[in-house]
C-alpha cells in the first residue's frame, strides 16, 4: 500500500510539473470556485474515500476469503494482467458506462464534467460516493488478497499514467497525429489505450462537433469502447468542456457534487446524454 501511494503521488506530481512547464495548469476557465472544487474534491478522494476502500476491502476479503491469502501467487503473470484488465479496467468500464446512463449514478458522477476545462487536476473530481462504490476496486483487491501484488503493482501504474495522462494537458498523443511515419502506431494506440483525444472528447460540451459525451467511457483500455460500441475517434480536441448550464444558470452546490445522494439539490440530475439517444 505504501508503494502505491509513493506510486500515485510520483505520476500526479510530474504530470502537475510538466503543466506548471507548459503553463497550463491553470486554465482561463478556472475560477475560484472551480480551483477549490479541485481542491475539495482531491482532499475527499485521498483522505477519505482511500482509506475507507481499504478498511472495506480488508473486511470483504476477511469475511469472503479468511484463508486463501497468496492463493493464487503461482498464476503465470500475463494470465494475472488478463484477469486484472477484465476484474478492474473492464468492469470500471461498465460501471462508468452505467453511470451516464441511470440518473441515480449520473448524480454521484456529475461532478467528474462540471468542470469546464481538462487537465491533471480534473482527474479526481468525482462524487465520494460515485469513488467508493466503484466495484472494480475491490475485485482488484481481493486479487492482490489472492496473491496478484507484484503484477497488479506495475498494472497499477502503468493506468495511472495512461489515466491521467488522458486528462493532462500535455496531450501526448498529437505527437502521433503530426508525423505520418507514426500513423501506422497512431491507429493501433488509440483503438487500445485511453488517449487525450478520446477521452477528452468524452468530457466535451454537448454542442462541441467532436465531443462523445455518451461514448468513449474506456480508462485504461479504450478497447473496451471498440468492443462495445461507445467508441468515437476524430484525433481532434474540443473546444469546450462542461456540462450544459444548469435549470436557472445556477449549478449546484459544492456538497451536492461530492456527497449526492446523502445531500441533494432541489431538482433532479439527469445524465446529459440517454444511452442511445
Amino acid at each position: 500500500m505504501d508503494k502505491q501511494v509513493w506510486v500515485i503521488a510520483g505520476v500526479f506530481g510530474t504530470y502537475v510539473l510538466i503543466e506548471l512547464l507548459l503553463g497550463v495548469f491553470h486554465p482561463r476557465q478556472a475560477t475560484r470556485r472551480e480551483s477549490l472544487l479541485d481542491i475539495l474534491a482531491a482532499s475527499q478522494a485521498w483522505f477519505l474515500v482511500a482509506p475507507l476502500v481499504v478498511y472495506f476491502s480488508a473486511a470483504l476479503q476477511r469475511w469472503l476469503l479468511p484463508q486463501h491469502a497468496d492463493a493464487w501467487a503461482a498464476t503465470p503473470w500475463w494470465l494475472q494482467v488478463l484477469a486484472l484488465l477484465i476484474a478492474d479496467d473492464m468492469v470500471q468500464y461498465w460501471y462508468h458506462r452505467s453511470a451516464h446512463r441511470y440518473g441515480w449514478l449520473w448524480g454521484m458522477h456529475k461532478f467528474h464534467h462540471s468542470a469546464p476545462y481538462m487537465g491533471i487536476r480534473v482527474i479526481w473530481r468525482n462524487g465520494f460516493f460515485y469513488d467508493l462504490l466503484m466495484p472494480n476496486l475491490y475485485l482488484a483487491s481481493i486479487l492482490v488478497y489472492l496473491g496478484f501484488g507484484e503484477v497488479y503493482f506495475w498494472y497499477y501504474a502503468v493506468k495511472l499514467l495512461v489515466t491521467m495522462g488522458s486528462h493532462s494537458e500535455l496531450r501526448w498523443d498529437r505527437w502521433l497525429y503530426r508525423h505520418r511515419a507514426l500513423a501506422p502506431l497512431a491507429w493501433i494506440v488509440e483503438r487500445i489505450l485511453s488517449t487525450p483525444a478520446t477521452h477528452f472528447a468524452h468530457h466535451a460540451a454537448l454542442h462541441d462537433p467532436v465531443g462523445n459525451p455518451h461514448g468513449n467511457f474506456g480508462n485504461l483500455m479504450f478497447l473496451w469502447d471498440v468492443i462495445f460500441g461507445s467508441a468515437r475517434i476524430t484525433r481532434q480536441y474540443p473546444q469546450e468542456y462542461g456540462l450544459p448550464e444548469e435549470p436557472g444558470g445556477v449549478p449546484d452546490p459544492w456538497y451536492v457534487y461530492i456527497f449526492y445522494p446523502l445531500l441533494r439539490a432541489r431538482r433532479p440530475a439527469p445524465p446529459p446524454v440517454a444511452e442511445g439517444g
